[in-house]
């Protein structure tokens, strides 16, 4: 098991995220990623974080597809790949219907058949076999209808890697199935490792339907897990509880929440739905205070050095192939490479 590390969003103590990503870097780490929802933007803040190191994968979890076309994404792979000497690894997602429709003004659409033909695009620049044309039901290239003056074109400049992992972010079974069938790896985000039951059905129909002769040894199951280091393991899940309040009860609407669905396939349809409730009707205090002590444990790494290294063979035992830890100190960043790497 490789570990990564996911710095999310830049913000007010972002000046420190520089300083985590090197000493990632020294100790070994697979790789660094960031993400973006409707604030700091992942490609900006990943490239800031690839001229900083020297040897560790960069990658983001998620660029969000909605915003960008495939070729834009396109290019901007090959620039990073080219400027890191091989080292940036694509995560896409669809986001959310909130985001997409709220914030970038998109129709949300059918998310896996956009998904399905965005990685084809991005995969047909990056070969540069012929100029691009791709018809599909979100993407047009050459647009009809237009001026008429579109014409096929290839990238002009040559991709260092034309096979560049693609990673895909997924929750719920119809996307965990395609990542399986046309990504490189699968960015889970609350993984439970005693829930992997739940995920293994959609992995192997994926992996059933693949078609370029890659099998799942090649396939890089990568969880986000928050890590919380600390003597006091109460006062280290309350630093996660609002967290999982805000995704739980507040990222998507009722009866449209990813991840109020997926904690309810685990089992917790009461805390679920009393989670989304309160947050709803503004408690976030009362919303946090509600996630369950034993959901915080399937999901995340709290507590002392002693607790987390028990904790680990769980993860080790569910396949995942790359843990990346979601932390902001670097005592917990160099307590996951001993007890790891």
């Amino acid at each position: 098991m490789r570990l990564g590390l996911n710095l999310g969003y830049w913000g007010a103590r972002s000046a420190d995220y520089v300083a985590l990503a090197q000493e990632a870097d020294r100790l070994g780490y697979h790789s660094v990623w960031t993400a973006e929802a409707y604030g700091s933007d992942a490609v900006t803040t990943i490239t800031w974080l690839a001229a900083k190191t020297e040897r560790i994968n960069v990658g983001t979890a998620i660029m969000q597809m909605p915003a960008r076309t495939p070729a834009m994404t396109a290019m901007t792979a090959a620039t990073l790949d080219l400027l890191t000497g091989g080292r940036f690894l694509l995560g896409l997602g669809v986001s959310g219907p909130q985001v997409v429709e709220g914030w970038h003004g998109v129709p949300y659409g059918k998310p896996l058949k956009r998904t399905r033909e965005y990685v084809e695009i991005v995969r047909l620049i990056l070969k540069r076999e012929r100029p691009l044309e791709y018809h599909g039901e979100y993407y047009d290239i050459p647009v009809r209808g237009g001026t008429g003056l579109g014409k096929p074109l290839k990238l002009i400049v040559h991709p260092l890697r034309a096979d560049l992992p693609i990673y895909l972010g997924a929750i719920g079974p119809k996307n965990v199935a395609l990542a399986a069938e046309i990504a490189d790896g699968w960015l889970a985000l609350f993984c439970s490792p005693h829930r992997m039951a739940l995920f293994r059905a959609s992995l192997d129909e994926g992996f059933a339907r693949r078609t370029d002769g890659k099998d799942r040894h090649q396939f890089d199951i990568a969880p986000t897990v928050t890590v919380v280091l600390g003597d006091d393991v109460d006062a280290c899940r309350a630093l996660v509880k609002p967290i999982l309040a805000l995704y739980i009860g507040g990222m998507g609407a009722r009866g449209r929440n990813f991840y109020n669905d997926l904690v309810r396939r685990y089992g917790y349809e009461e805390a679920a739905e009393r989670i989304q409730d309160l947050y709803l009707s503004g408690k976030k205090g009362e919303a946090a205070a509600a996630v369950p002590d034993a959901l915080v444990d399937e999901v995340a790494l709290c507590g002392p050095r002693e607790r987390i290294r028990d904790q680990l063979d769980a993860w080790r035992e569910a396949g995942i192939t790359t843990l990346i830890c979601a932390t902001s100190t670097v005592e917990a960043i160099r307590t996951m490479a001993e007890l790891v790497l």
